[in-house]
């Protein structure tokens, strides 16, 4: 070891100034190829409204714009929106252009999608002398862009818009920036990451401070330990050395990526084996990669071990349970956009030259089957769901009634298990019919997790409402005298007789409460 650390040292600083030599990976960048695989990326993996984490983002955005919009447990998406100007971006946008929050979020997703293809380009480009290997990289990137991050319940990018969507780009922007030496866009693009999405912020400046470490000498890394210890001061509080405790115990284990010890063999390997082929790139002697590569390939391997090391601590004992949602392990979903572009690179670069026809050959069986994946992931929804007043959906379609046919004050009451039922795609109540809610067990649920002092109100809201789709009339009476404020409720099935319900269509039920 004192050997390759000796090695890697000298490699590192004859690798600076080599690379320093070559200022402008990129002068211009290829926008409009850029943006004819944008439009690309979009046909591949679908665009959908407000499913999965758009259902905790989205209503952020739309209360910010109209305050009147969710009287009703706004803290269930405001604990997050509180720490991020998403929300604030989002509405200053629809203000500015007119455009009504559902096209400003398509909108925002498009000019994401399309920054996240040039970071991707912007780090190939670092990494790669040849065309052919940058092109490779991107290419293969916008076919998998969907792509699951091992067990980490992440996607490299997700089909819906969240604050995942600005700090994902910006997170290879910021790494492409630190190849190249810019110190001030390297600067500027974690400040803006930080107002966005400060836990993803995290993992960026982790691995851009070891990489730096890296390429100072011994004493200056010792000095600089005690600064990059100094962030533990940060964490916000509740952080302690305490098993966790019902309900919070509920809504921290049903997360259950949080802990390794309920990962497979097959998600192991997911963590393992990007960090083997890494190692490979780093050590071995690839043509046509730039220093940048090998730079790049080593901080990805102790960036990965780390974090599978302080995962391992965090699922040994009870007493960490405070500290699993911190969720180490979610620097996969940065090793993994590394791993995927410099594999591409590589591809591109040993199989391409003199056989153009591989550029093609490749990305297009990706493109293909991950286009079926999204078909097969929203099955009852449009490939781009287009803000419309309708749906083909029934769940959405039901959504949009509830919208446009209630009052903009109503509270409702929907099965707190809706999110498992496959008729609605993971489309979020709140999100899609802008109306206010009961907790709900899974995505809300989510947020307990993160925010331990909201596990109470969701175990009682969650528990009231489960099992909702087969109550009574007299069930609804009980319902409206533990939470008076719900008036309204979403079934899916027959609505039980005695209701008054303005809408039954597609084996969907909205009606009015019973009195109590």
């Amino acid at each position: 070891m004192p050997i390759a650390g000796e090695h890697l040292s000298m490699n590192y600083f004859s690798s600076s100034k080599s690379y320093s030599n070559n200022p402008g990976t990129n002068a211009r960048w290829p926008i409009l190829r850029l943006a004819g695989l944008t439009a690309a990326a979009l046909c591949i993996h679908g665009y959908h409204l407000g499913v999965e984490d758009g259902e905790i983002y989205l209503p952020a955005a739309k209360k910010f714009l109209n305050p009147e919009l969710y009287p009703y447990a706004p803290e269930f998406f405001l604990s997050h929106a509180h720490l991020s100007i998403f929300s604030a971006i989002l509405g200053w946008t629809s203000r500015l252009t007119h455009l009504p929050m559902d096209w400003t979020a398509l909108l925002w997703y498009v000019i994401t999608l399309f920054a996240m293809l040039l970071s991707c380009w912007l780090v190939a480009a670092a990494c790669f002398e040849s065309e052919r290997a940058r092109w490779c990289s991107v290419l293969v990137m916008t076919a998998v862009l969907s792509m699951p991050a091992t067990n980490t319940s992440l996607l490299l990018i997700d089909p819906y818009l969240t604050a995942r969507s600005f700090s994902t780009p910006l997170t290879l922007f910021s790494l492409a920036s630190f190849l190249e030496r810019r110190s001030v866009r390297v600067t500027l693009s974690l400040a803006v990451m930080a107002s966005i999405h400060p836990q993803m912020v995290v993992y960026a400046l982790f691995l851009i401070g070891a990489m730096w470490a890296v390429e100072r000498s011994r004493e200056q890394i010792r000095e600089g330990v005690p600064v990059l210890a100094s962030f533990a001061g940060i964490l916000p509080s509740g952080f302690r050395l305490a098993p966790a405790t019902e309900p919070y115990r509920e809504a921290l284990y049903s997360r259950d990526y949080f802990f390794l010890f309920n990962w497979t063999w097959y998600h192991w390997l997911g963590l393992l084996a990007p960090l083997a082929i890494l190692t490979w790139f780093w050590r071995g002697d690839l043509r046509g990669t730039r220093p940048a590569f090998h730079r790049l390939s080593f901080a990805m391997v102790p960036f990965g071990l780390l974090s599978i090391a302080a995962g391992l601590v965090v699922s040994s004992s009870h007493a960490f349970d405070m500290f699993a949602r911190t969720q180490p392990l979610r620097c996969f979903h940065l090793i993994t956009m590394v791993l995927v572009l410099l594999l591409g690179g590589i591809v591109g670069e040993y199989l391409a030259r003199n056989r153009s026809w591989v550029l093609a050959a490749i990305p297009v069986p990706l493109a293909i089957g991950m286009f079926f994946a999204a078909r097969g992931t929203y099955p009852n929804s449009p490939q781009i769901e287009l803000p419309s007043q309708t749906s083909s959906n029934p769940w959405v379609n039901t959504l949009l009634w509830v919208r446009h046919n209630t009052p903009s004050d109503a509270v409702f009451a929907v099965d707190s298990h809706y999110f498992k039922d496959d008729d609605t795609d993971v489309h979020g109540f709140r999100a899609v019919s802008e109306r206010s809610a009961l907790a709900d067990y899974f995505k809300d649920g989510g947020v307990a997790a993160m925010f331990p002092a909201l596990a109470p109100e969701w175990k009682q809201m969650s528990s009231a409402t489960y099992g909702l789709n087969r109550f009574t009339a007299e069930d609804f009476r009980a319902l409206h005298r533990e939470y008076p404020a719900v008036s309204w409720t979403v079934m899916h099935g027959t609505a039980p007789a005695g209701m008054e319900c303005p809408y039954q269509q597609n084996g969907y039920a909205v009606c009015r409460l019973p009195a109590s």
